[in-house]
């Protein structure tokens, strides 16, 4: 199921405090191209203010140019940033080349490969 809000806002500082509201919710951050994250939080506006304020991250290398988000209670946040993952792929919450195996050579759970690519530039 997609985002239940399709318009694409501008990564912008001033289109974060127009539009992000400041509670709970899943968001996800694209170019023209593609979805670059799709992340869960407490607090979606300043969430995508400090994504904005981040330097040499995998996500800025992107070129991140849009957002979208849903308000969603804290008990489901990661349930649906799960879905929403599964349906639009996005590159940062993809596995690195060397997954879906970890260190050890066993195979990775999809829970496990979503809770080790939660963040854009953890790898």
């Amino acid at each position: 199921m997609p985002f239940e809000e399709s318009i694409s806002r501008p990564l912008t500082s001033a289109g974060v405090h127009s539009y992000a509201p400041a509670t709970s919710g899943v968001y996800g951050i694209s170019n023209a191209r593609e979805w670059i994250y799709i992340g869960e939080t407490d607090n979606i506006q300043n969430t995508l203010l400090t994504h904005l304020h981040e330097l040499a991250t995998r996500l800025v290398r992107r070129q991140p140019t849009g957002f979208v988000f849903e308000v969603c209670e804290p008990a489901t946040r990661s349930i649906r940033q799960d879905r929403l993952v599964l349906e639009y792929e996005p590159f940062c919450n993809r596995s690195s080349p060397r997954d879906p195996q970890d260190a050890s050579g066993m195979t990775m759970t999809a829970n496990e490969m979503f809770a080790r690519s939660a963040q854009c530039d953890s790898f």
